[in-house]
């Protein structure tokens, strides 16, 4: 079939041509319509329930709301995990699906259990779903802010409620407008609100109780539909407007009738405007040239829907950004200098795109140094376009999006692309050239010389690319965040290796027809200079190896030995760190600190930040926003921390020209401040320093991906199973003390379920029994002087605010004041709250977390200066008696470690095991190419010999520091060396993708050598092997040269965005290309030499 399609090309050259001008056209147009990302879909289907209940205890709020939520989805189709958090009136209930469900359906599933829950919940509690956001959803921050330096407290307040009533009602739903936005949470300034504020004594002295009060609030401001009034012949719409818009108005309202005046509401409360108690605040500071501008500001988190083009939204929002701010008030300002997502996208593609383009280039300088003429270099180039562009339209084709995974597939590629066409081509081109040389009666037409010479080659480019395809397959077998992470780089990869492999089969032969029978190189007998340098100096070489090819295999397998034990010594990580420009510090005080100490102690610690050289801005969120999906107390705040490029290429071409040289890139770059990781140690060592606060620092999409892994933003988190709070803290307490003796161990942090100082104002049923008073009477009327009852909304255009009636700050704040309330009793008899009610001092803990419906305490770290799998080994040993004396206690308690290890240890499971299976595969298919099994276990001989060369160049790289070789004895100095190489899965997927790169050369090689045998009538012997291994050493090299020079520029980039997952493959592909390529025309004839001729 292969030769048919061969030959249909050849006899349709124009529509093939034709074929494959339309391939770049319509390539191009897919292109440049595909949405772009950072990553590709990493989005575990999740649904988030969040559920308001006002005045409930956490205790309360799990016992009440979050248990029957959780009860009612646990075993619901398709779900894997239930999380919670009960807080001070908010339950959150996450409720993770299986991946690959579909995002409407779980949401479906969950809307229906709510719906029979919902019946079960406390009356007024109403569970909600959060919007459906991504992983990689909050792609900007924005900061509300003010220019304006208020005068005194009072202006202060003002200016604080004008930034939120603007970011509430005009910006957020300016941009929740945008198409791609699912949600925007405003946090900080003043909710504005129209307020009623009295106080017992006002109340008590005009005999009204705090229930009349709050009924002639609400009479204040209603509006209400009449119905219809027909006047013929029309008819009219009746509305009946009581609406209040001024605080006289709402003043001047009545409650009572009483002798022959009415008592209004402004003698016995003022009305003013106010916001209720804050659990939530932020601040903005960015440096300028000026100095450090903002302070306190309205913070808008932007969050994006699933699938959503980010670079396309940020591209809306910013132009929205720009209408918004030329209506806003003089002084105030839209702060965009904060966090972008899309700057970080930009680079990232930037970078990757650089690759693939250096990589390109670099190809083209290597085809034209091997041929020397630019028709076979141009007809083995096609392939690199073509192939690529075929990509790109399979890609649109299935809804796959551009990110750095898939164009990282390509950049690996990218020398592999022109492989088979090299292949193709040198040998028609050898073949031509033969044919011209031929008399002229001897000579074929040069269709027929094509044909046979693309049909010769056929099986080993098709053989050697169905290895390279099955080799990948692995990739996709990669469960959880690892497999959505690298099965779209395998997939690149594997797709543009088909396209390239079509292309060779179709176009390359073609072109061939056009550009190479009537060339006139083909009359010079003499190879181009580079190759016949090459030839001279292979066949001396190969002369002394085959005539001592038992030491040659000798030494090969010392060598390979030594190195492939190394492994073991070697440390191992998830994947290798990001560099996303922004730092993100988790900031936490004591559990009951008030609101005002914890930006007390987070404005320090902005302040401290802003000391930094690099630092350019700083945002703070404080405490929790509204429909946040994150419980967390006011002692929580999140600070993200913006820092110069400290690596950046120099503008201009001549800067360009000089990034396309190994060694000489160095000088296209300029450097600003400090290196990533130095910043990193500088802010946590800064932070730190502050007393009374713990700290978690790390970047906003790492914090993501921790997230979504066990659902704790660190790399590391055990967490302790258990029923009864006290022994959880107890352990949970163990276990952060082992921890914290471990080195490499930062950022610990252990949950704060911790006691809390509570007020708890008891009912004495007996005595409100007395007078007629049930306990909820009480409690109704508790809940509106503490919290304040919202009794109506104040419509002002499209805007709305809460009309409150609640006690003033002096008397919320002390209960014997509380306690001078006056109730109306059924008996008619008015007494005070006093009477009926105890007011005690308690504690209760400040929040819950569940998980599996079982309550959970977690410790949870960052590691820094060791591998993050020798840090959780450590951490085993260490909390094993913790876990042994759990297991005696009475209940389910018992201890679970979470975290990146955990996909790092089930990627590297996977891996081994089908990578091993691929071997086999390999094996087998080899066996089918060269109907030999001596012959397939002789090619698969390259695997090792390319795992040492990979080994070889991560040592060479991920040297030890000359402290870390002082402070180690001599003989110590091997085991230091080999530990400075941690691997990532990165590493492995490279390992696994070399096992099909490798094999290529050696099915070229040995299956020449077996086609001079049986078609060419070569005997068995020295001369065949020279021959055999010189006639192949142009397309080896070539294949192999462009394989490895295309990744040179992902190994140069090494930290630059975006190329921080793709440099460990990178690397690993390359040192193994290299190694393999040069010890092929050593070990491999040697191997063929002792062992071929038998059968």
């Amino acid at each position: 079939m292969l030769n048919a399609i061969i030959r249909f090309s050849l006899h349709n050259r124009g529509l093939v041509l034709i074929g494959g001008l339309l391939i770049l056209l319509y390539g191009g147009f897919n292109l440049s319509q595909m949405p772009v990302d950072v990553f590709p879909d990493l989005n575990r289907p999740t649904v988030t329930i969040m559920t308001e209940s006002p005045g409930l205890a956490p205790e309360e709020v799990e016992v009440l709301v979050t248990r029957p939520i959780e009860y009612q989805l646990n075993g619901a189709t398709g779900v894997q995990r239930v999380r919670s958090a009960s807080g001070i009136g908010l339950s959150i209930v996450w409720v993770e699906f299986e991946w690959g469900t579909d995002i409407y359906q779980d949401r479906q599933i969950v809307a229906e259990k709510v719906q029979i829950v919902r019946e079960r919940l406390p009356a007024g509690v109403n569970p909600v779903m959060a919007p459906i956001s991504s992983i990689m959803g909050e792609i900007m921050l924005l900061g509300l802010r003010s220019e304006h330096v208020p005068a005194n407290e009072l202006d202060a307040e003002q200016q604080r409620m004008e930034l939120r009533t603007l970011g509430e009602f005009t910006v957020r739903n300016r941009l929740l407008a945008v198409e791609g936005v699912s949600q925007v949470t405003v946090m900080g300034g003043t909710l504005k609100q129209y307020q009623i504020i009295t106080t017992p004594a006002r109340l008590a002295a005009q005999n009204i109780t705090l229930q009349e009060l709050t009924d002639a609030a609400q009479k204040a401001n209603v509006l209400a539909g009449g119905g219809i009034m027909v006047r013929l012949p029309r008819e009219s719409l009746i509305r009946i407007s009581g609406q209040s818009l001024s605080l006289d108005e709402i003043a001047n309202t009545p409650i009572l009738w009483r002798g022959k005046r009415a008592v209004l509401i402004k003698e016995v409360a003022d009305v003013q405007f106010g916001g209720p108690v804050k659990r939530g605040d932020g601040s903005v500071r960015v440096k300028t040239e000026n100095g450090v501008e903002g302070g306190a500001a309205v913070i808008l988190a932007v969050q994006k829907q699933p699938g959503a083009d980010t670079l396309k939204l940020d591209a809306e929002i910013s132009t929205v950004l720009d209408a918004l701010q030329a209506d806003l008030p003089n002084g105030v300002v839209i702060e965009r200098r904060i966090f972008k997502q899309a700057d970080f996208i930009r680079a990232a593609i930037e970078n990757v795109v650089e690759a693939v383009r250096d990589g390109a280039i670099w190809v083209v300088v290597v085809l034209f140094l091997f041929m020397w003429n630019f028709r076979t270099s141009i007809s083995s180039l096609t392939a690199m376009p073509l192939s690529i562009f075929l990509t790109f339209m399979i890609f649109h084709w299935f809804g796959i999006s551009i990110n750095t995974m898939t164009l990282g597939g390509i950049a690996v590629a990218i020398g592999d692309l022109v492989d088979d066409s090299i292949v193709d081509i040198e040998n028609i081109y050898r073949r031509l050239k033969e044919n011209r040389h031929l008399h002229s009666e001897q000579q074929r037409p040069a269709l027929d010389v094509i044909y046979d010479a693309s049909c010769e080659v056929r099986n080993s480019i098709v053989y050697a690319t169905l290895i390279v395809v099955l080799v990948v397959l692995p990739l996709f077998s990669m469960g959880g965040l690892e497999g959505r992470m690298f099965a779209p780089l395998g997939l690149s990869y594997m797709v543009s290796l088909l396209a390239s492999l079509v292309v060779s089969l179709t176009i390359t032969p073609v072109l061939a027809y056009y550009l190479l029978p009537g060339a006139k190189f083909l009359d010079d007998r003499a190879d181009p200079f580079l190759l016949r340098m090459l030839k001279r100096i292979a066949e001396k070489v190969l002369r002394v190896t085959l005539r001592h090819a038992n030491a040659v295999l000798g030494v090969t397998l010392l060598c390979v030995t030594l190195s492939l034990t190394t492994l073991y010594w070697m440390g191992g990580e998830f994947l290798p760190p990001f560099n996303e420009g922004t730092f993100t510090i988790s900031f936490q005080t004591e559990p009951g600190t008030s609101l005002v100490e914890s930006q007390r102690l987070a404005e320090r610690a902005e302040q401290m930040l802003l000391d930094i050289p690099e630092v350019v801005a700083v945002s703070r969120r404080t405490g929790r926003a509204e429909l946040d999906e994150h419980a967390e107390g006011v002692n929580s705040s999140e600070i993200d921390v913006r820092v110069v490029e400290h690596h950046r290429a120099k503008p201009g071409i001549a800067a360009w020209v000089i990034r396309l040289i190994p060694i000489a890139h160095l000088w296209s770059f300029e450097t600003t401040g400090r290196p990533h990781e130095e910043v990193m140690a500088d802010i946590r060592d800064k932070v730190t320093l502050i007393p009374g606060i713990k700290a978690n620092i790390g970047q906003p999409i790492s914090h993501r991906l921790d997230h979504i892994m066990s659902g704790v933003r660190a790399q590391i988190a055990v967490k302790v199973f258990g029923s009864d709070l006290r022994e959880l803290r107890n352990a949970s307490q163990d276990v952060y003390t082992a921890m914290s003796e471990i080195p490499g161990v930062v950022d610990l942090q252990l949950e704060p379920q911790v006691e809390v100082t509570q007020v708890r104002l008891q009912v004495r049923r007996e005595d409100a029994a007395r007078y007629g008073l049930a306990p909820g009477d009480v409690a109704d009327l508790l809940e509106t002087a503490y919290k304040g009852r919202v009794v109506s909304q104040v419509l002002d255009e499209d805007r709305y605010f809460g009309l409150v009636v609640w006690y003033d700050e002096a008397s919320r704040s002390d209960p014997d004041v509380i306690a001078q309330t006056i109730i109306e009793t059924p008996s008619g008899r008015r007494v005070s709250l006093g009477e009926v009610v105890d007011v005690l001092d308690t504690t209760g803990p400040n929040t819950l977390n569940r998980e599996h419906v079982q309550r959970r305490i977690v410790a949870f770290c960052n590691v820094q200066g060791r591998d993050l799998t020798s840090v959780v080994e450590d951490i085993r040993t260490r909390t094993q008696p913790i876990e042994e004396r759990l297991r005696n206690l009475p209940g389910d308690y018992h201890i679970e470690y979470g975290g990146q290890f955990e996909a790092q240890r089930d990627a590297n499971l996977r891996l081994l095991i089908l990578g091993s299976l691929s071997v086999v595969g390999v094996f087998l298919l080899l066996v089918k190419c060269l109907q030999s099994w001596r012959a397939a276990l002789q090619v698969l001989v390259n695997i090792p010999l390319a795992a040492m060369g990979s080994i070889i160049t991560l040592l060479i790289v991920n040297h030890p520091t000359s402290e870390a070789l002082a402070a180690a004895a001599w003989y110590e100095w091997p085991k230091v060396w080999i530990g400075a190489t941690t691997l990532s899965v990165a590493h492995w997927v490279g390992f696994i993708t070399l096992i099909g790169i490798v094999s290529r050369n050696g099915i070229m090689m040995i299956s020449h050598y077996m086609h001079l045998m049986e078609h060419e009538g070569e005997e068995f012997g020295e001369a065949m092997i020279v021959r055999g291994s010189l006639e192949r050493l142009a397309p080896v090299m070539m294949t192999a040269t462009t394989s490895f020079i295309g990744l040179l520029p992902l190994i140069l980039g090494a930290g630059q965005t975006g190329k921080e997952i793709l440099y460990p493959l990178a690397l690993v592909v390359f040192g193994g290309m290299l190694t393999s390529t040069l010890l092929d025309q050593l070990v491999t004839p040697a191997l063929f030499y002792r062992f071929g001729h038998k059968k």
